[in-house]
């Protein structure tokens, strides 16, 4: 495992984002683990996480001029990224992010941010992906403003869990967008954290074993 994805689940943990125990999740089903990145509050978590996704970004080489943070949850990513980008690794990328209302008054439009237009490429960036529901969401917005190539996505766990057919989310965003999704670590990379004794848990691997076994894609 790569060294930044065992420190970004230690980090998880520290912040209690990774939690174990048993609970009720919004699909009904009965989960031994649970993230909650509602637990990033202050600005030094923010800026050590715009590094794991910064170190993400460049891991899988990804190539954009902007990074796109569909509102609410995207947008502070999208800046913490892009300035981890730049302050530690030479890459200056743009970032912006939709309204939820479009402005009809000073410099007006959908997008806040750098200009998008026809051609360039644009990488979103997000939390967790569950359903696609918010990438269904802003590809239409992305797509109304300009013609971008929208080939790719930062997401911060991917739990390769199925949704209502075979395959998971992330599967989905690629057969029927095209988009790439990223994670910073998966749910492969997790259960190998507690299996080497990286983090604690081990008491729970069989039952997180058993719910991989029983929704994993």
């Amino acid at each position: 495992m790569q060294s930044y994805k065992e420190e970004f689940i230690r980090f998880m943990v520290e912040n209690e984002v990774l939690l174990f125990g048993d609970f009720t999740l919004k699909s009904g089903r009965k989960a031994p683990y649970f993230i909650n990145a509602g637990k990033y509050r202050t600005g030094a978590q923010i800026a050590r996480l715009g590094e794991y996704y910064a170190a993400c970004y460049l891991a899988n080489k990804v190539d954009a001029k902007t990074l796109v943070g569909p509102a609410y949850k995207g947008i502070p990513l999208a800046v913490a990224t892009a300035i981890a980008l730049a302050n530690n690794h030479g890459v200056n990328v743009g970032y912006c992010f939709d309204r939820k209302e479009a402005k009809d008054h000073g410099e007006g439009g959908l997008f806040v941010g750098e200009k998008l237009c026809a051609g360039d490429k644009i990488c979103l960036i997000e939390d967790v992906m569950t359903s696609g529901k918010a990438l269904r969401e802003i590809l239409p917005k992305i797509k109304a403003e300009a013609d971008v190539k929208a080939e790719t996505m930062i997401i911060s766990v991917d739990r390769r869990e199925r949704g209502a057919g075979a395959k998971s989310a992330v599967e989905e965003a690629y057969e029927e967008f095209g988009v790439k999704v990223h994670a910073i670590v998966t749910m492969d990379d997790i259960l190998e954290a507690i299996e080497c004794g990286a983090i604690g848990g081990k008491e729970y691997l069989p039952a997180m074993l058993a719910y991989r076994e029983a929704y994993g894609a």
